[in-house]
């Protein structure tokens, strides 16, 4: 991981405002995100699970202040005219960032399982990411705490959308393909319905639009 901080969002969208919303997102809102400073990488990934469209968005900060800073904040309280069309459409929104706690592994996988914990106190961090990539054609795994103070600071772009919820941590297991992440998953004891994603966009700072 590139930065030591991180944010993590979750959305769904209906089936007629997807390319809307996948325009918006790759073409304004990710190059609008990184070019705030702190902001290190952003990949989009779409579910595998059938009949379901929710994407799962992952920027990785330079760390937890990040989200706190002066620059992130004056974005969150001047959305575009876009994202103020984008946000009021999206359910079942979830968002959390903060710090990364343990990692382990080499590259990237073309799936990932991203798990939010409701709890990470009987978790080892370092042990937990390490066994995991031993595991067949599991190829990296991370462990992050939500930062909850940073991550529910009101703001005018979150009172355009309803029912937001958050998560204490996250869990992001990379692998080859889906059914070595999902039997990756599957042993730790989570389901695996809803859980694994595809990577559809990868944006750094210096390829970002102006």
């Amino acid at each position: 991981m590139q930065g030591a901080g991180f944010l993590a969002i979750w959305s769904d969208v209906g089936l007629e405002d997807e390319t809307d919303y996948l325009h918006w997102l790759t073409r304004e809102h990710t190059s609008e995100r990184l070019g705030i400073d702190g902001f290190r990488r952003v990949r989009v990934y779409r579910s595998l699970e059938t009949g379901v469209r929710r994407y799962f968005i992952h920027y990785e900060l330079r760390s937890p202040d990040v989200l706190g800073s002066e620059a992130y904040l004056a974005r969150l309280n001047a959305p575009t005219p876009s994202s103020q069309r984008i946000m009021p459409i999206l359910g079942n929104f979830v968002r959390g960032g903060g710090r990364m706690l343990a990692r382990a592994g080499t590259g990237e996988g073309a799936c990932l399982a991203a798990l939010r914990l409701d709890d990470l106190l009987p978790i080892a961090g370092p042990a937990l990411v390490a066994n995991i990539v031993t595991e067949d054609r599991i190829v990296a795994a991370e462990l992050l705490e939500t930062d909850q103070e940073q991550s529910s600071i009101q703001t005018r772009e979150k009172s355009m959308r309803e029912h937001d919820t958050s998560f204490a941590g996250l869990l992001l297991v990379e692998g080859l393909d889906e059914p070595s992440v999902a039997a990756s998953i599957a042993r730790l004891g989570f389901s695996i319905s809803d859980n694994i994603y595809a990577q559809i966009f990868q944006l750094f700072p210096h390829d970002a639009r102006s």
